[in-house]
């Protein structure tokens, strides 16, 4: 039987979006949610992780496109210097990162910063991951991975799209799909990182190349395609509100319809609903 971990991104990036987290979770279909330690509904989806402990909260860290909770004098090469914001370009962070000018050192700053951020209001992470999948690069893996190790968690996500999965995808756009299949080439090398540094992660991620066009056909392709194996369902439910309408997201249309193809998860039988703390108690699991 697969096991799946269905997971929501950007738990408090806005209200609406912590509204769907909740609405799931009740409905028993979302097991997971990764919580963005400077986002414009942190607060509230803090509080809301606190009131559901039977939700495993990871920490979502934001490398890119967000505010930093470290002192951007402290991380002044992942930060805009007129801005002290992250640098809001994937493209523009690959490049400074590839030509060495931001510092490893500063990764690893603050992705514990925004680590213990979390821990500071009293959560029990269970996994980190990051914003976009930046940790798919090994110059960021490697930091994150440190951060993780010194807070005490031991599993993270693994960001690649398996090909049963990629194949299941029929309305993907195909400028998209060449990414993802270009993207697994950095697999094997993300494997032996994490069973070198001793931490638990998945055999892929499912819903990595449908994200923005997730519907319900597509679930029921998903689903219906998903062989015995332990699976993330990388989701991004929300409600569109004020708030997400003002942040630079190309999801803000698709993420009602993403929830409601969500829902339909419960209806399907054969699945059992696991979260990232149930890693640790899956007798040796390979992720090899």
């Amino acid at each position: 039987m697969p096991r799946l971990i269905v997971n929501a991104d950007d738990f408090g990036m806005a209200p609406g979006v912590n509204r769907a987290i909740l609405e799931l979770h009740a409905a028993e279909v979302l097991t997971s949610a990764t919580l963005m330690a400077r986002a414009a509904a942190t607060e509230e989806a803090v509080k809301m992780a606190l009131a559901m402990p039977s939700l495993g909260v990871g920490c979502h860290v934001v490398l890119v496109d967000g505010v930093p909770a470290s002192d951007p004098r402290k991380v002044s090469s992942l930060v805009d210097g007129n801005t002290e914001a992250l640098h809001p370009s994937i493209g523009d962070f690959l490049k400074r990162l590839y030509t060495g000018r931001i510092r490893s050192r500063e990764i690893e700053a603050e992705a514990a910063a925004q680590i213990a951020l979390l821990q500071s209001y009293g959560l029990r992470l269970t996994h980190v991951d990051t914003h976009k999948h930046m940790h798919m690069f090994p110059l960021v893996l490697r930091p994150v991975l440190r951060a993780a190790k010194a807070a005490g968690i031991r599993a993270i996500r693994n960001p690649f799209e398996p090909l049963w999965s990629i194949n299941a995808t029929v309305n993907a756009p195909e400028s998209r799909r060449a990414e993802v299949l270009l993207l697994r080439r950095l697999e094997s090398r993300f494997r032996r990182v994490v069973e070198q540094e001793g931490f638990v992660t998945t055999d892929g991620s499912v819903g990595v190349l449908t994200t923005g066009t997730l519907e319900l056909s597509v679930m029921h392709a998903l689903i219906s395609a998903m062989p015995e194996g332990v699976f993330e369902f990388v989701s991004h439910p929300g409600y569109r509100d004020e708030t997400l309408a003002r942040v630079n997201t190309r999801l803000f249309e698709s993420r009602e319809i993403e929830r409601n193809a969500l829902v339909a998860i419960k209806d399907y039988v054969g699945i059992n609903l696991i979260s990232f703390a149930d890693l640790h108690d899956i007798t040796a699991h390979p992720i090899g």
